[in-house]
């Protein structure tokens, strides 16, 4: 069985070789901590925010973190797929995440923005990262499913800097 950053491979009979399924194991379960971090900054926004914008953010704010809870159940299962363990324990994600701790004091609508845009910004650029690196392993697929989710990224980042002007 082939070690990976997080532990073991588990027996598989997918055909990827041991380096391409490690590559990629460690790649997404760095996107999986990610992502979930970044959900849970979302789903704080959309309990707390406050403003004149309150509705329209609250429902976009919810729109996101149905997007980014769909995306990280499908980062997961492609680890499992590799025979990797999904690093998703509260826990782990909390050491492990790239991302800046969300602010837990924002209330106001456009606070919010900015701090759902930054992090939205920084996880692009490292699943973009995680296309090329898995790319160059030769696991297409997983390549694949990274270069939707930075399409729902961009598309996020994008929305929400609309709201900045």
């Amino acid at each position: 069985m082939a070690k990976t950053s997080t532990g073991i491979l588990h027996a598989t009979r997918n055909d990827l070789g041991a380096n391409a399924r490690e590559v990629s194991v460690g790649v997404l379960n760095a996107a999986l901590a990610d992502a979930i971090d970044l959900t849970n900054g979302v789903r704080m926004a959309h309990w707390t925010v406050r403003g004149p914008q309150f509705a329209a953010l609250h429902a976009l704010f919810e729109t996101f973190y149905d997007q980014l809870g769909g995306t990280t159940d499908e980062i997961a299962e492609r680890v499992v797929q590799l025979g990797g363990t999904p690093d998703g324990t509260t826990q782990l994600v909390g050491a492990k995440s790239r991302l800046e701790p969300y602010p837990a004091g924002l209330r106001d609508g456009m606070d919010h923005v900015k701090a759902l845009a930054a992090r939205y910004a920084a996880l692009a650029k490292e699943v973009r990262a995680g296309i090329a690196a898995t790319g160059d392993a030769g696991d297409a697929d997983t390549s694949d499913l990274l270069t939707g989710f930075s399409r729902t990224l961009d598309k996020g980042l994008w929305m929400l800097e609309a709201h900045l002007g």
